[in-house]
């Protein structure tokens, strides 16, 4: 009878799996946000049983998804699919919400990592170096255009010029970034779900409450200062490696800072719309994003909002 259950349980939640992937295949609109969804069945399933089942089930979806879109399936059915088991996985487990989220990151992050060498490899094509060289053309095109009516574009066409650069050097950052994102939006979407059908979620503490380990602020200045003394040339390995660790670490600061805003915002009885306004403008307001990260750096150093607190 515990077989014929779970059979009939892995069956619908495969069903649904079907259903959810045909929408993000072939429907536009409804395709990109029905996406997040799909972690939602190996999720509830991987959740309520062990770990052979859980690869079963994964393997079931896998074999579907080929039926369903062929391989154009695959490069949402891997990094969704895996993600959704190691999560559910980790739940089942009990071994909390954070670990989870960090698994299901490095995950998601290793699929993406092979599904983009898998694209270079066997079919030559470079989504990012194409993205590129389509802005490229844009730029050129809209150069065109500027000095058709008489205007100086080489300053404006420089800054994008460099700005597509900076892009291709964050390259590595911008498949973490994305990762991250798309982990926290399919646990966002998929755990009050997996609650209705008594799935034990842990519930995550209140943003004002994290605190980033101080061993980032050390290899934030530690960065820092080997950029400083090294200065590695543009386009070496070195470089990319550093300009990477950087932007993932001032990420970071900026993160402490926001949750020092949200701290000292609960600490002075505010409403709940003003910490969230300041974290809307923070991204939307460069000078607001420096002053941000070096709240982060200052709470991480001195232990600001225990200072706060204590006052």
């Amino acid at each position: 009878m515990n077989n014929v259950h779970k059979l009939t349980e892995g069956a619908v939640l495969l069903a649904v799996f079907a259903v959810l992937l045909l929408i993000s295949l072939y429907v536009p609109f409804l395709g990109t946000l029905s996406v997040f969804f799909l972690a939602l069945p190996f999720i509830m399933f991987s959740a309520k049983n062990n770990r052979m089942y859980a690869i079963v089930f994964l393997t079931g979806g896998i074999l579907l998804s080929l039926i369903i879109g062929s391989f154009m399936a695959l490069p949402l059915v891997l990094p969704f699919g895996l993600t959704g088991t190691v999560i559910g996985i980790f739940i089942s487990e009990n071994k909390g919400r954070l670990p989870s989220f960090i698994a299901g990151t490095l995950v998601f992050l290793a699929s993406l990592l092979i599904l983009y060498a898998a694209a270079v490899a066997l079919f030559n094509v470079n989504i990012i170096q194409e993205g590129i060289n389509m802005m490229e053309e844009s730029i050129q095109i809209s150069e065109g255009v500027l000095e058709g009516f008489g205007q100086n574009a080489d300053k404006a066409v420089e800054q994008f010029t460099e700005g597509l650069k900076m892009i291709e050097t964050l390259t590595p950052s911008l498949f973490v970034m994305t990762s991250v994102i798309s982990v926290f939006v399919i646990q966002l979407v998929s755990f009050p779900i997996a609650k209705r059908f008594g799935i034990q979620v842990e519930s995550w503490k209140p943003f004002r409450e994290m605190s980033l380990p101080k061993s980032i602020l050390w290899y934030y200045l530690i960065t820092i200062i080997v950029s400083f003394l090294f200065n590695p040339s543009e386009g070496s390995y070195w470089f990319m490696a550093l300009v990477n660790i950087a932007f993932i670490l001032q990420i970071f600061m900026v993160i402490q800072g926001l949750s020092l805003i949200f701290f000292f915002s609960h600490l002075k009885g505010w409403p709940k719309a003003v910490p969230v306004l300041a974290a809307v403008f923070t991204f939307l307001m460069p000078f607001l994003l420096y002053i941000v990260r070096i709240l982060g750096i200052i709470d991480l150093g001195f232990d600001l909002r225990q200072r706060l607190g204590k006052k």
